[in-house]
């Protein structure tokens, strides 16, 4: 493991108050967000969403819901215009919110037909000012939804195979897979069979929706590693067992936001028929051993950083399976890129592209024109990623020119620039009431500057940059090769819109052998509106600076040059 994922495993001292693990502690809630679960878990709500608030509208809701149990079904109340950063944490949610809402569409495995990507469309055009956003999750989120919509929306969503079902929450959230699953020539093991067996057993399940919060979850059988499985709270990663044939690797406990650790592998071998059963075993543990008395301590891989891996495997199988699960080996440092952008051939000889927006803001107008130019191409397959991208299947080689050239019309690039591929944003002050700074639109402006200013460079690999609007890395700030947390900042005096600067960090990819955190320098920190002037400067200093007979990356680089060249 990386220097900064090992000093966080020293066990915590044992409380002297109880956390809240149902079985250790019993069940009585300590807070109020344990309370409400308590009494109505949230799935109920989607009733009362349906026959009661969407009849009476906003001002019927009652708080609980609004603020807690909505979520469940996929609904956030977003920020209301015209309150700026300073006042984030200083006003409560009734003040900060507006009658709308933020509605995020659950994509397992980022798999969509065409069909349902026009239906995504329509609805964004016809319920949410034509807004919608790809997520780093493979899910779209929709805005300026009304809850008097709700019932229609469902029904539109539900009528093609698509729905809300435990989108956000304290439940078991979108369950990312490998964009290519099934198609990729080199793909060692197609996950889909797995992904939709946990979706349709345990997506609703009563049992599990109740947990102490959000349960992230990857699998992937590609060997680019290509669904983050390191900050997941459990991830299944494709291996070859030297006797037992393909199955998983399997690895728990990752997680960013303000304190960030990442994934663990347990060092056991998971066959394909075992993963929902393990999948489940895991998901329990939190359910039942995780901390519920403080919100900010709740996530599964505090649980694992006092309990470690070997006893983390250890209860799984004692408590959970019954049985041992066997050693197995760590799967080899990926080859290739895992966002999928550009051209490739799929195993049926056919082609699979992948296209990029810029910072995931497309549009449901984007949307139904997407559906109708992969059609128009004999294509019905459409796959997000959890690099806000996009990735057209099936493709004949004699149509893959005119599919790209169809995608540049519409702001989805095959062949974009390093800088463009690279970077990511949150929804930000835009839309998010926990934001304190814009990101969408300070993003897009920089990629577009940035473009014309490296121009003349040649940048030896994609430069991540990840831009977040507050501390909670929803762009995973911690694992970009530049990342941006959005802050107040004070700037030649003055106090403006800004972010705090970490550099260096990654996930494993063909240019980094293993995960690691970025490094922070002391006072570093841009205005919002300086990004572009800051990320050129830096770039050029590492490609002033870098070791190009070594092959030297930007994060190899960040981490071993003095604080002065990061500047």
């Amino acid at each position: 493991m990386t220097t900064s994922n090992t000093e966080t495993r020293t066990p915590r001292r044992p409380s002297s108050k109880p956390n809240g693990q149902w079985n250790i502690d019993g069940k009585a809630p300590l807070n109020a967000n344990e309370e409400w679960k308590q009494v109505d878990n949230g799935l109920a709500v989607r009733e009362r969403i349906e026959n009661v608030y969407s009849k009476g509208g906003f001002k019927s809701i009652d708080p609980t819901d609004l603020h807690g149990r909505f979520r469940v079904w996929g609904l956030y109340t977003q920020r209301k215009p015209g309150i700026d950063g300073g006042r984030t944490a200083t006003l409560e949610p009734h003040e900060l919110e507006d009658e709308y809402f933020m509605l995020r569409v659950r994509i397992d495995g980022g798999q969509l037909t065409t069909e349902q990507v026009r239906v995504i469309g329509e609805i964004s055009t016809e319920f949410g000012r034509g807004t919608a956003d790809l997520t780093d999750r493979q899910n779209v989120q929709l805005h300026w939804v009304e809850v008097e919509s709700m019932p229609e929306i469902w029904r539109r969503l539900e009528a093609i195979g698509l729905g809300t079902t435990e989108a956000c929450g304290d439940v078991p959230r979108v369950v990312l897979g490998s964009p290519v699953a099934g198609i990729a020539a080199d793909e060692l093991i197609d996950p889909t069979p797995q992904i939709n067996d946990i979706t349709s057993r345990f997506i609703g399940d009563e049992t599990l929706a109740n947990l102490p919060r959000k349960f992230k979850t990857a699998i992937t059988g590609h060997p680019s590693q290509d669904v983050v499985h390191e900050i997941n709270d459990v991830a299944f990663v494709a291996v070859e067992h030297p006797t037992l044939g393909i199955g998983y690797d399997l690895w728990v406990g990752g997680g960013l936001s303000a304190s960030p650790r990442l994934g663990e592998r347990l060092g056991a071998f998971v066959t394909p028929n075992e993963v929902t059963e393990v999948w489940h075993g895991v998901a329990q543990i939190f359910r039942d051993y995780g901390y519920r008395r403080l919100r900010n301590k709740a996530r599964l891989k505090f649980l694992l950083a006092e309990w470690g891996p070997e006893k983390f495997r250890q209860i799984l199988q004692d408590e959970y399976l019954g049985y041992a699960l066997p050693d197995g080996p760590a799967a080899p440092k990926p080859l290739t890129a895992g966002d999928h952008v550009g051209v490739h051939r799929q195993k049926d000889g056919r082609f699979y592209v992948g296209a990029t927006p810029i910072v995931g803001r497309i549009s449901g107008p984007m949307l139904t024109q997407l559906a109708e130019l992969v059609e128009g191409h004999g294509s019905s397959r459409i796959r997000t990623t959890p690099h806000q991208k996009i990735v057209i299947l099936d493709i004949p080689e004699d149509r893959v020119e005119s599919l790209i050239k169809g995608l540049d019309d519409l702001g989805l690039q095959a062949r974009p620039s390093l800088i463009r591929r690279g970077t990511i944003a949150c929804t930000g002050i835009e839309f998010c009431k926990l934001a304190i700074v814009e990101t969408k639109a300070f993003a897009t402006a920089a990629v577009l500057d940035l473009e014309e200013r490296l121009d003349a460079f040649d940048l030896p690999h994609p430069i991540s940059l990840h831009v977040n609007g507050c501390p909670n890395s929803c762009a995973r700030i911690q694992t970009a090769d530049i990342g941006l947390k959005g802050q107040l900042v004070t700037i030649d005096g003055e106090q403006v819109p800004g972010y705090q600067v970490h550099l260096g960090g990654g996930l494993a990819s063909d240019n980094r052998d293993e995960a690691g955190l970025g490094r922070t320098v002391r006072g570093l920190k841009v205005a919002a509106d300086g990004i572009a002037d800051y990320v050129d400067r830096v770039v050029k200093r590492f490609l002033q600076d870098r070791d190009a007979d070594s092959d030297e990356t930007f994060a190899q680089w960040a981490h071993r040059a003095e604080e002065e060249a990061l500047q």
